[in-house]
């Protein structure tokens, strides 16, 4: 909830704590991919990024058509939310739109 409210910091010390406790999980280190590019942080973002994509194994942090296409992400006010945040920094972290 802190980054789809754009409470970045904040967001961040969640992840982490997420990370520390399921490293083994893709989630938490595609969140903050997000995040750490959100802050403009490309070396920690773009190294998250790679361990979501190596843990996930497939396609899942492959492009954001892909993500989209297998997320729920809620009602449209829940998806621009998403967008303006959640895409937004996993784009600046070099995941490709297709």
């Amino acid at each position: 909830m802190h980054l789809l409210q754009s409470r970045t910091d904040a967001a961040i010390v969640w992840f982490e704590k997420a990370r520390s406790a399921l490293p083994a999980m893709p989630f938490p280190h595609g969140r903050l991919a997000s995040a750490y590019a959100l802050r403009c942080e490309s070396e920690r973002a773009a190294a998250e990024l790679a361990e979501a994509r190596r843990l996930a194994g497939g396609d899942l942090f492959s492009s954001i058509a892909d993500l989209k296409a297998r997320g729920q992400f809620g009602g449209p006010k829940a998806r621009a939310l998403f967008e303006a945040t959640y895409f937004a920094g996993l784009r600046k972290a070099g995941m490709p739109e297709e």
